[in-house]
């Protein structure tokens, strides 16, 4: 048997963070501030019922030719250079890899985000996930955007939980992720969430009610949201956004891996002694 995978799904907007992805250098370069841009987008969503992650990437194209900005791909991805993050987030992922390794794991972690993955793409720490889900633009022969070619809203965030558990990775894989399989890749009870608020409750509760393990982050005095959350039992931890060597998530999610290697070692010895 190889090393036990623990997989750590996380959002990404005020998550990882310290706020939307698009108000550190796309926003501000439209000439707006995020409170018009935002609204905007609510306005269409309500005046037209259009679903709102599919809203937000229509005013991006829209709002971009408006201003005379060519938003291509590697327009976007410098927009994701300004991305500041909470506290010990870039070394955070190292910090735990290390970690789960002296305990015979292995960690990938995964984004699962309905932000804009070009905007990911040009961030800091893009290399420290195995995969990056998230709103992804089509792009017409001059390399403009022009067509969604991925939208990811709250409630299509639950799938990914099941394509990392039977490793049908890619977003495209249909046949991989509805397929009956013995074992899975990533056992569910391996697998953490770490979000921050409401549009992460229904992936914080499958991940809860399948045995993982749910983390709602918050902003430092700034704990109503995830209380309530935690109040109706939809995830296990409130954390401060701080993931600084020995900060409280920096603790829980140590703990949750020596629970995950105990189990392991459990399951191991009950496999040696049943097979003597």
């Amino acid at each position: 048997m190889g090393k036990p995978i623990v997989a750590i799904l996380y959002d990404f907007d005020k998550t990882l963070s310290t706020t939307d992805m698009q108000n550190y250098t796309f926003i501000p370069n439209l000439g707006m501030t995020p409170n018009e841009f935002w609204g905007e987008t609510g306005k269409l969503s309500q005046k037209y019922e259009v679903e709102r992650i599919l809203s937000y990437m229509y005013c991006m194209i829209k709002f971009a030719k408006e201003k005379g900005i060519k938003m291509t791909k590697e327009y976007l991805q410098e927009c994701g250079k300004a991305i500041k993050f909470y506290p010990g987030v870039t070394t955070w992922f190292k910090r735990i890899n290390d970690y789960a390794l002296d305990k015979g794991i292995i960690v990938e972690h995964y984004l699962v985000s309905s932000g804009t993955k070009e905007i990911v793409e040009g961030c800091s720490i893009v290399d420290e996930f195995k995969q990056i889900y998230g709103c992804e633009f089509l792009y017409d022969e001059n390399g403009e955007a022009c067509w969604p070619k991925m939208a990811i809203n709250f409630t299509q965030k639950t799938q990914f939980f099941f394509r990392i558990a039977k490793g049908a990775i890619k977003a495209t894989d249909d046949a991989g992720v509805n397929e009956k399989t013995p074992d899975h890749r990533v056992e569910y009870k391996n697998i953490i969430y770490v979000g921050d608020g409401m549009t992460d409750i229904p992936s914080m509760t499958l991940v809860k009610k399948n045995g993982g393990h749910s983390i709602a982050i918050h902003p430092k005095d700034d704990k109503e949201v995830v209380q309530q959350i935690y109040d109706d039992n939809r995830c296990d931890f409130i954390v401060e956004a701080d993931y600084s060597a020995n900060g409280e998530m920096d603790k829980v999610v140590k703990m949750l891996i020596d629970l995950i290697s105990a189990q392991e070692k459990l399951k191991r010895k009950e496999i040696s002694l049943a097979n003597k």
